[in-house]
């Protein structure tokens, strides 16, 4: 039987995610959150988004970048973040991500997040964040994993990973998807038919 999992402290539109986090990441997640702020240091942008996330999992998860199976597609994600400071990318610099999947957090009903802003953190990574919490709790596991946070970032339809996502040919809801089983445990892989167990092709993006 498993012992109670402890619940993370509540994120607020006016809170940045904090150091009191750390013990309910993976090292693997919190290391990529890391560089995901050193990141947004770096390019001098305003906040953290879903991009600089999306591109610190890729570079430093291995157990995300496998989500995508697809090499090929996988390629053309980082080449199109690497990029971010020219094209596409330059109108982020004046605008804040916001995040259709905020407005839909327990935490943040009723919140007016046109009038929120969350200093370091646009409101959609701190809703990435979040539900990668919320799916490691829902599983009974204390830690979120780097798959946790892919599978969020790419199930928030507004979020700039999407964006890139898409332009890079993959399909945001099928990552999604693969993110989300390869973090449920062998008993829910068992039941879901886990390629790596049972024989035949395995699908790609």
């Amino acid at each position: 039987m498993h012992s109670p999992v402890p619940r993370p402290p509540s994120f607020l539109p006016s809170a940045v995610p904090r150091a009191e986090l750390t013990p309910y990441l993976t090292p693997s997640l919190a290391a990529a959150v890391s560089g995901a702020r050193r990141r947004a240091l770096r390019d001098g942008d305003r906040q953290i988004d879903t991009a600089h996330l999306l591109h610190s999992l890729v570079e430093s998860d291995p157990e995300a970048a496998a989500a995508f199976e697809d090499r090929d597609r996988l390629a053309r994600v980082l080449g199109y973040l690497v990029q971010r400071s020219i094209g596409y990318g330059l109108r982020w610099q004046r605008s804040v991500e916001d995040s259709t999947a905020r407005r839909l957090l327990p935490a943040t009903r009723g919140t007016d997040l046109r009038n929120a802003r969350t200093p370091g953190w646009s409101p959609a990574a701190t809703a990435a964040l979040e539900g990668a919490l919320r799916r490691a709790a829902g599983r009974g596991e204390p830690q979120a994993r780097g798959v946790d946070l892919l599978a969020a970032v790419a199930a928030d339809p507004e979020s700039r990973a999407v964006e890139v996502l898409r332009r890079a040919g993959v399909d945001p809801a099928a990552l999604a998807a693969r993110a989300d089983l390869a973090a449920a445990p062998c008993e829910a892989l068992d039941r879901a038919g886990d390629p790596a167990r049972h024989e035949g092709p395995s699908q790609q993006v």
